[in-house]
């Protein structure tokens, strides 16, 4: 009985996703159609240059890895009612902190002990800078929001100052950069792909953050906080421990996406490297409503639609913010929905 009475649930469920997604395709094609551009051709070719093609698949799938562990970065301490803002900034760090372990070994140890060390030195990193914006919102009260906000420019800072000075490879050529990453510390790919073993930990890190937030009493204490803070205190939680290690989780995930994007993308340290991966994992966990399983998806449109910028701009000829009007339009659309129905049950 209880499957019988699920299943129109679920139906409803798809069939308000669809039309939410129709209605994104249907008002981006007035916008194009507007700039001289056919949008059944645009999305035709999009089809085609992106789920319709092998190598492109990949790469969107590289990409959702990182945007993963991003979006997750901002679910968890969403669940204590905290604003993570600042997962750009934890994912430069952790990579600076992979890329400084890997300048210090991966000449000297093997492949997959410089990959465990970049691991924990970047969720480690990671950690630390979000427990910055965490002990400022408990000691002195600063919104987290505006702190992690500000501590991402802080962190581009750390990464310019790391690769014009001391990590500079002399040997480079162009921009200024660290030197190139020892094929053994590298992430493995999967055969015949260019998928690496960043997707593996990401689908691991989704795993226990659903399991975590869902089965433990810490997951079920991090959501009385976000309900209701007083209330929990009354309740005799440590609220100011539940929320700080709320935001160090969240900032040791980001720190991980900011590895698995060096060790299995980039592999040297360059300025703009991590191309706001942290501000689009933080839309897809709003996209999501913090729910982790939901990021997921979230996570893969947009990293498709992030590829489908080549796309618009060479098979359509749209300029590259193009893709950007797009992923705005299908976030209002989803995120709209729900303040719209607010707005009606306030009026009078």
């Amino acid at each position: 009985m209880s499957g019988l009475s699920l299943a129109p649930k679920i139906g409803r469920g798809v069939l308000r996703w669809s039309v939410l997604a129709a209605s994104a395709l249907v008002i981006f094609g007035a916008f194009v159609l507007a700039k001289g551009v056919d949008p059944v051709q645009m999305y035709a070719d999009i089809w085609a240059s992106t789920l319709g093609d092998s190598a492109q698949l990949q790469t969107v799938l590289v990409r959702f890895a990182v945007l993963l562990l991003a979006g997750l970065a901002v679910a968890v301490p969403a669940r204590a009612g905290l604003l993570n803002v600042g997962g750009e900034g934890q994912i430069v760090v952790g990579a600076v902190a992979a890329a400084g372990v890997a300048l210090a070994t991966d000449q000297r140890m093997s492949g997959g002990v410089v990959l465990l060390l970049m691991v924990l030195a970047a969720a480690a990193a990671g950690a630390a800078w979000a427990a910055i914006a965490g002990v400022l919102r408990l000691t002195v009260h600063v919104n987290e929001a505006i702190s992690t906000l500000l501590l991402n420019y802080i962190a581009i800072d750390l990464l310019l100052f790391l690769i014009y000075e001391p990590w500079k490879d002399a040997s480079g050529f162009g921009q200024p950069s660290s030197r190139p990453l020892a094929e053994a510390a590298r992430l493995p790919l999967l055969s015949g792909t260019t998928v690496n073993f960043g997707l593996f930990l990401a689908l691991a890190a989704l795993v226990a953050v659903w399991w975590v937030l869902r089965y433990t009493s810490w997951g079920f204490r991090l959501r009385v906080v976000g309900g209701n803070p007083e209330a929990a205190r009354r309740a005799g939680l440590n609220v100011g421990l539940l929320l700080l290690s709320a935001m160090l989780v969240g900032g040791a995930l980001a720190g991980m996406a900011g590895m698995v994007h060096f060790a299995g993308t980039e592999l040297k340290l360059r300025a703009g490297m991590t191309v706001t991966f942290g501000y689009v994992g933080f839309l897809a966990s709003w996209l999501a409503g913090h729910n982790p399983m939901r990021v997921a998806g979230a996570a893969l449109l947009l990293a498709g639609i992030a590829m489908a910028g080549d796309s618009l701009q060479i098979d359509s000829g749209l300029p590259a913010a193009a893709v950007n009007i797009l992923m705005a339009v299908v976030l209002i659309v989803v995120l709209g929905r729900p303040a719209l129905k607010k707005l009606r049950r306030s009026e009078p």
